[in-house]
């Protein structure tokens, strides 16, 4: 069979992330199943117009409106698929009527507020108006998505068809968990784009509330964005630039290393599809401190595999995390059910039944 994923970006985009991490999962798990997958994509400076990752072809022509069009022509030009995913961030392919074959529709979140915190007026409320509008008119397109609080929120928006493909992670869980006392000095981990929807100033903010309360405690930042620079000056300007380390990206094996040291990993998201990084903290042994949003609630299992907040604010996160350090034996129950929790989560236990759905969707 033939695969096609339309995507805004793919895994060599400087902005990439979660999302082309777990696509290029599910493409590659295709193409070892002797599938073919194709990936077309938003063309960036120093991008290839073509080149394969992983056995998977991509394709690169175009920016946010162009590229559709460029989609479209390309698709037209070659061999039929079996079947096109349309990936939608914010904005869709509109696929479904132009790819002449089966289509669904993949959504990692409901964007939502998250158009407030990259444009301003008019351009958030055309953004969130157009989502609405664009939920309404793919009504009768299956969609599938990570999580089930989306399904939920895409069948209130009246999708009617919609499937919860798991995530997964390809981070080796350790073969043990090795001791860890939950005691000062406390160390967190935030891993992650700096980009504004994900609100890293919230963690460190939380960071502040735990020093003002006598808590010896430090943040190790791991990732880049467009927000570096003005997170480093709040980190500065609040009297924690001291404590808040920027590492900027990591290999995997260090970015892992720093995940298991680290008591808890933060996450201070809008809004997310899961929390890729919070399983990947999980397989290190590390506990989530996460918002009560969408995505996270389930990635992290309140009193279970870690603690989520009443509040999204930096004082409600601080306050369970001074809860938490009041119950170290709860702790140790914790990182011993996130270690658990990411074994199942794994791609070699999720990959298969994926792989399953995408051929039953290219069969119809």
């Amino acid at each position: 069979m033939r695969f096609l994923m339309l995507n805004w970006r793919d895994p060599k985009n400087p902005k990439s992330g979660g999302a082309e991490r777990v696509s290029v999962a599910y493409l590659k798990a295709l193409v070892e199943r002797g599938h073919e997958a194709a990936w077309f994509t938003h063309g960036f400076d120093g991008g290839a117009a073509e080149e394969t990752i992983d056995g998977i072809q991509v394709v690169r022509s175009g920016g946010t409106i162009s590229s559709i069009r460029a989609a479209k022509k390309w698709v037209r030009q070659q061999a039929r698929f079996d079947l096109v995913i349309d990936q939608h961030h914010g904005i869709p392919w509109y696929a479904p009527w132009w790819c002449g074959t089966n289509c669904v529709a993949y959504l990692h979140e409901i964007l939502g507020p998250i158009w407030n915190a990259f444009y301003g007026w008019p351009w958030n409320i055309i953004g969130r108006t157009q989502e609405k509008w664009t939920y309404r008119f793919y009504g009768n397109v299956p969609f599938f998505t990570g999580s089930g609080i989306t399904k939920d929120l895409l069948h209130e928006r009246g999708v009617k068809d919609v499937s919860v493909v798991r995530y997964g992670t390809d981070v080796k869980v350790l073969p043990e968990l090795p001791p860890k006392e939950l005691k000062p000095p406390y160390h967190f981990i935030v891993v992650s784009r700096l980009a504004p929807n994900k609100q890293i100033d919230h963690a460190i903010r939380a960071i502040k509330v735990l020093r003002n309360k006598q808590h010896a405690c430090s943040l190790t930042v791991v990732g880049g964005g467009e927000e570096e620079w003005s997170l480093k000056e709040l980190a500065r300007g609040i009297g924690v630039g001291d404590f808040v380390d920027f590492t900027g990206q990591l290999s995997e094996e260090k970015k892992n290393e720093q995940m298991q040291k680290a008591h808890f990993i933060l996450h201070t998201s809008q809004r997310e599809g899961w929390g890729l990084n919070v399983t990947e903290a999980n397989a290190m042994g590390t506990p989530g401190a996460v918002y009560p949003v969408g995505g996270l609630i389930e990635s992290t299992l309140n009193d279970r595999t870690g603690i989520v907040s009443k509040k999204e604010t930096p004082e409600s996160l601080a306050e369970r995390l001074m809860g938490a350090f009041e119950r170290p034996d709860d702790y140790d129950q914790w990182r011993k059910a996130a270690w658990e929790f990411a074994q199942d989560l794994h791609w070699d236990n999720v990959l298969p039944k994926a792989c399953d759905w995408f051929e039953e969707q290219a069969k119809r």
